[in-house]
């Protein structure tokens, strides 16, 4: 077997149980990565340098075909209610036909961190058999210092093989697309598809298995900190902004998507961003457009022009979920420890496409952990194969895909830490205002940005607040810099009959969807649910 790349010698393919491998090249760079991709016809060097590839059917993650190991460790401790359980014996057919799979076969091997805090990381070692993988995963996950890796013995180990299909009554899993994981064996496999962030999410969820029971909430959020050490978190789900508003040219990005917060702080997970780039503009978001024309940075279905390479961010036409991951290093204003103190504020985003949600509003702890618990945003046609319109999308923890544990657990380690640390939290509305999708109006970035901004600043706290009539929240009734009338949503539509509907049906939706958490918490986050309680304004 050919063997490339620094390795620990004394922990190679081997030890994982693979066998007449042709070879294995390992924690390879860019270059090289580059030049095996594109010989291998994975994928196409773009105009501005970064490598394009294409998933194929794949264009998100599949969270229905993830299965985890039912075992003694698990059994209790696993949110089954949210998680797909396949038995330990299915789990070793997998794996057996995994490594018959993978014979005859050349693979790429990353050993890298999931975890900027040493006493919290997870050592993990990714075997891909796409060479634009192994770039994707060591361009989001923590590299090692080089001197690190003739050492390196992992703790997790991730196989990612897309000519694997799976075989539902074999393996007891659900379609040919599978994403296995063993928490005790610290193992997952995937397998049937080319959809890279399969990777990074199981490192997010492995981490988000083990951390709480050490004390340390892990988070779906983005995170930054201004000059005087006061950081910020923005949770959200897809589309809602984390990515394009933590990246502020005034302050400090210490991560975009995963991070956990401990005794000493927040730490980012990961090493990369990964940016949704669907109608990515240079003036609306440079730093971000900057990272991902340059050689280094992946992407992912992003349409270009056959003669001069030249990418087309606006072209949709194989998915909406246009992807660009690349090094935290991109960035100018970056953190090179990926760790910062906790939070002084945190923002819950949500893309509101009914419209009738304010662009920001001030919340009390109990709604705060109504708001985490609930997860809100809403999906509109094109987000999603077959969706025609608007529906809610309720994400527990704005993380319900990567939560193995049950909800209430993260809620109480949540509400533990903001209370232990005074953290003002708000809900900010990145999505439509002036009528549903389809009629109004995207929520104009620059109020959105002026709004967060007197958020972390602490000068919206001194303006005059209101009490919104449909979710009892508080929210500014003047901002210098911002459309007064953003400030009242019934005022932009021109139905307020509509409006007044539209909102009382939103507010029925969370009531419906918190049923299943009412016995899992305190009076006050029960009662701090929405409820129109006064007559429309």
């Amino acid at each position: 077997m050919q063997e490339t790349g620094l390795r620990n010698r004394a922990y190679g393919a081997g030890r994982f149980g693979f066998k007449d491998l042709t070879a294995v090249h390992w924690n390879h760079t860019a270059p090289f990565l580059y030049e095996r991709a594109v010989a291998g016809h994975e994928a196409t060097v773009v105009d501005g340098g970064a490598l394009c590839a294409e998933t194929g059917a794949h264009t998100g993650r599949s969270p229905k075909d993830k299965h985890t190991v039912v075992d003694a460790l698990t059994e209790n401790t696993v949110w089954w209610g949210g998680n797909r359980k396949i038995t330990p014996e299915n789990f070793q057919r997998l794996y057996d036909d995994f490594i018959a799979h993978a014979r005859g076969k050349t693979l790429y091997a990353q050993d890298l961190y999931g975890g900027a805090d040493p006493k919290y990381r997870i050592k993990t070692r990714i075997f891909t058999e796409l060479a634009w993988h192994s770039l994707f995963i060591r361009q989001l996950l923590i590299r090692p210092e080089r001197s690190e890796l003739a050492n390196f013995v992992p703790d997790l180990t991730i196989v990612d093989l897309p000519s694997f299909k799976a075989d539902p009554e074999r393996h007891g899993v659900r379609s040919e697309t599978v994403i296995a994981i063993d928490f005790s064996r610290k193992i997952v496999l995937i397998g049937n598809s080319s959809y890279a962030g399969e990777m990074k999410k199981s490192v997010f969820t492995t981490l988000n298995f083990y951390l709480p029971a050490q004390g340390v909430m892990p988070m779906h959020c983005s995170a930054n900190v201004g000059k005087d050490g006061d950081v910020a978190l923005f949770f959200g789900l897809s589309g809602t902004g984390k990515t394009t508003l933590s990246a502020d040219p005034n302050r400090v990005l210490i991560g975009d998507d995963e991070h956990g917060w401990g005794p000493d702080g927040v730490f980012n997970f990961e090493g990369g961003c990964y940016a949704k780039c669907i109608k990515l503009r240079a003036e609306a978001e440079p730093e971000i457009y900057a990272a991902t024309n340059r050689f280094g940075a992946v992407l992912e279905n992003v349409a270009f022009d056959s003669d001069t390479r030249i990418p087309n961010f606006d072209d949709e036409g194989k998915t909406e979920n246009t992807r660009s991951a690349y090094p935290l290093d991109f960035m100018p204003l970056a953190s090179r420890s990926g760790r910062a103190g906790h939070p002084k504020n945190i923002i819950f985003l949500t893309a509101d496409a009914f419209g009738v949600m304010p662009p920001i509003a001030k919340l009390t702890p109990a709604q705060a952990m109504y708001h985490f618990l609930s997860g809100y945003t809403a999906k509109v046609a094109g987000t999603e194969k077959g969706l025609v319109g608007v529906e809610p999308e309720f994400s527990t923890c704005f993380a319900a895909p990567f939560l193995p544990r049950p909800p209430a657990e993260y809620g109480k380690l949540m509400r533990e830490y903001i209370s232990r640390h005074k953290v003002d939290c708000w809900l900010v509305n990145s999505g439509w205002t002036g009528g549903i999708y389809g009629v109004g109006r995207r929520m104009p970035i620059k109020a959105t940005r002026a709004l967060v901004t007197g958020a972390l600043d602490g000068s919206l706290k001194e303006v005059g607040f209101r009490t919104d009539p449909y979710f009892a929240f508080a929210v500014p009734t003047s901002v210098p810099g911002v459309e007064p009338h953003l400030l009242y949503p019934m005022k932009t539509w021109k139905d307020k009959a509509a409006f007044d509907e539209t909102a009382r049906k939103l507010v029925r939706m969370f009531q419906e969807n918190f049923v299943k958490y009412e016995q899992h918490v305190d009076a006050d986050v029960r009662s701090a649910a929405p409820e129109v309680r006064i007559a429309a304004e």
